[in-house]
């Protein structure tokens, strides 16, 4: 369960009766896209249907059954959300809207380069005030997803952005190569990996080319600065060597 300040309310009025329960903000709008395939308990803030959550009033059992056909919080909390209203104050949508910020900043950082710099990747303060400068207004309302191109429509009469992979082959000396190429493999789709007869690792790896520089601090801090890499400029070569 979460806790009740995480937790927004859903209401439905029906049959002259009003429902409400406790919910996280980003499971309510999953819930009614169809889209929530986790676990109901996990996102509640109490397992019960309230007449009134702030004042703790509990609806006539009668009504649950008369609505819902049942008087099963977790049979009825998923209908209350799907066919009813979702419910937050000023400071909640204010709270949502900077999550939101940051996780589409996040984003962008992490996939987008400066096609002006040798597609250098964009810092997130740069990604911050460019949005500011763009004039460009989060949802809380929808997922990050659903933001992203808008955002970028936004963004790019402003500064020069684009969304880009890149290949990286990666050689980590032996003494390093068992846990370091663990954590190399995390950052993308891996093309090729070989393991070199002096027990080496080359690994080639294709991730959003914003995460370039967080991929270079990992590959050194996990080989003391001895790994060695190059940018792949044609996967196409791959298939040759």
């Amino acid at each position: 369960m979460i806790s009740l300040d995480e937790a927004v309310t859903a209401r439905l009025e029906s049959h002259g009766a009003r429902f409400e329960v406790l919910v996280d903000p980003d499971a309510a709008l999953a819930i009614k896209r169809d889209e929530f395939d986790g676990d109901l308990e996990d996102v509640i803030a109490a397992e019960d249907v309230f007449e009134d959550a702030s004042r703790g009033d509990r609806p006539a059992e009668d009504d649950l059954e008369k609505v819902f056909d049942t008087t099963d919080p977790l049979e009825i909390i998923p209908e209350v959300i799907t066919d009813g209203e979702i419910q937050i104050t000023a400071d909640q949508r204010r709270e949502m809207q900077e999550q939101k910020r940051k996780q589409l900043i996040d984003t962008i950082t992490r996939n987008a380069v400066n096609p002006q710099m040798d597609n250098a990747p964009h810092p997130p303060d740069r990604i911050d005030s460019a949005l500011e400068e763009a004039g460009f207004t989060v949802d809380p309302m929808e997922p990050v997803e659903q933001q992203v191109d808008d955002a970028l429509d936004d963004l790019r009469p402003v500064i020069p952005i684009r969304f880009e992979e890149v290949t990286i082959a990666v050689q980590l000396p032996a003494e390093y190569a068992g846990s370091a190429q663990a954590k190399v493999r995390q950052f993308g789709d891996l093309e090729r990996e070989e393991w070199q007869p002096d027990g080496s690792w080359i690994g080639v790896l294709t991730f959003p080319a914003g995460m370039q520089n967080e991929f270079y601090d990992t590959v050194n801090e996990h080989t003391s600065g001895t790994a060695e890499t190059e940018i792949v400029k044609d996967k196409d070569d791959l298939r040759t060597r």
